[in-house]
């Protein structure tokens, strides 16, 4: 019985993997550029997949699943990555972080003007940047 539980949970952690990747290849970003970030909320797994953007070295919240495990998380934010520009707009937010002086562009995929203001505030506090403008793009 702890062999085939072993195996299960060994399988899992393989499948998680596979889905992983295929996230990082869909996406086109190397793994440095990329977090899966987990954690338990209402006895599910959230997933937080969280980008870096190498020119100016901030994250940014790209997506958040919620599933019934790890894998069933992580199968939810593959079909999320490769159909959300079918659903979501596309904003370009203009930003400064307090600690700099220089204006960034950031663009991010969201339903919403505040849900892509959520992703870039993503995991700091709101008083460290500075935003000038969001603005809806244009659908292509």
């Amino acid at each position: 019985m702890a062999k085939v539980m072993t195996e299960t949970a060994s399988d899992a952690h393989v499948e998680a993997a596979r889905v992983q990747q295929q996230i990082k290849d869909y996406l086109g970003l190397r793994t440095s550029d990329l977090i899966f970030e987990y954690s338990m909320q209402d006895g599910k797994v959230k997933l937080d997949l969280i980008t870096i953007n190498p020119r100016h070295n901030q994250s940014f919240l790209f997506h958040s699943e919620q599933g019934a495990d790890k894998v069933d998380a992580l199968r939810k934010m593959l079909d999320y990555v490769q159909n959300y520009k079918e659903k979501e707009n596309s904003y370009t937010i203009q930003w400064v972080a307090k600690t700099a002086h220089e204006l960034h562009t950031s663009y991010f995929r969201a339903g919403n003007i505040l849900e892509a203001l959520e992703k870039l505030y993503y995991g700091r506090d709101r008083n460290t940047i500075t935003v000038f403008s969001v603005v809806l793009n244009p659908i292509s």
